[in-house]
């Protein structure tokens, strides 16, 4: 356990002295937040109900600092330290597979909750954002996303060979996730075809259960999103642990 904590500890530092994932994964959301309050406000979301635009977005927000940790900056971590053989080097101390994923993944854990306790308190208090929903549901579907999506590039990063081919495994991951699950383009609005095609992508569920459980809106077979992302997340972690490589 004392060697999780250290090894966490300093990768936590050295990832922060990077800022890439401060950027993109906490500041970045807390950017778009600011935008669409300024330009939406607390003016009434296009389907009603009650809700504010920004009301029904959380989740979408929620899910930015997700999606950059979990396909872009996890995978590129680990391949990255393959590729410069510093995985070599753990290789000949206590140190496991499991226990190195495992520290990469908390640290995008902790990116996804500043994100998280970022963003509602100030579209609460700028925007008077309410919970509609329950807490308890809007925080369990927010880990069920979380974790589903971050064990992806946990996939990821135990597999690719180096961090070009990590890079090119990510982008084809991370952009069509991030536009076509709901987290920029409104799930609502897409083709009816083009919805049947990404209600597959794990964000796609969790994005939708978020929206539900934080306005407290009915969600019709919630089983489905909870055994997609269940399904992902099993998948991808057994596989990032069998397939792992040190070189």
């Amino acid at each position: 356990m004392r060697s999780l904590a250290v090894l966490l500890k300093n990768e936590l530092k050295l990832n922060i002295r990077n800022m890439n994932m401060v950027i993109f994964a906490v500041i970045l959301p807390l950017v778009v937040l600011v935008i669409l309050g300024f330009l939406y406000g607390t003016s009434p979301a296009a389907e009603g109900a009650g809700f504010t635009f920004l009301e029904q977005s959380i989740g979408a927000l929620c899910t930015i600092s997700i999606c950059a940790g979990g396909l872009m900056g996890l995978p590129l971590v680990v391949s990255e330290y393959r590729e410069r053989k510093i995985l070599k080097r753990f290789k000949v101390t206590p140190i496991s597979p499991i226990m190195l994923l495992m520290v990469e993944f908390l640290i995008y854990v902790i990116y996804s909750a500043v994100s998280l306790a970022t963003i509602i308190p100030v579209a609460m208090l700028f925007w008077k954002v309410e919970m509609h929903g329950s807490w308890i549901a809007f925080l369990g579907s927010w880990l069920l996303t979380m974790v589903s999506t971050l064990s992806i590039g946990m996939m990821v990063g135990g597999v690719a060979k180096n961090a070009k081919t990590a890079s090119v495994i990510a982008c084809i991951l991370y952009f069509p996730m991030l536009i076509f699950s709901g987290a920029t383009l409104p799930f609502e609005v897409m083709p009816e075809t083009m919805q049947k095609i990404v209600q597959f992508f794990p964000m796609t569920q969790g994005i939708q259960l978020m929206k539900a459980t934080f306005l407290g809106t009915p969600f019709h077979n919630i089983w489905l999103p909870v055994l997609v992302m269940l399904g992902v997340t099993i998948l991808c972690f057994g596989v990032a642990v069998k397939c792992f490589k040190w070189e």
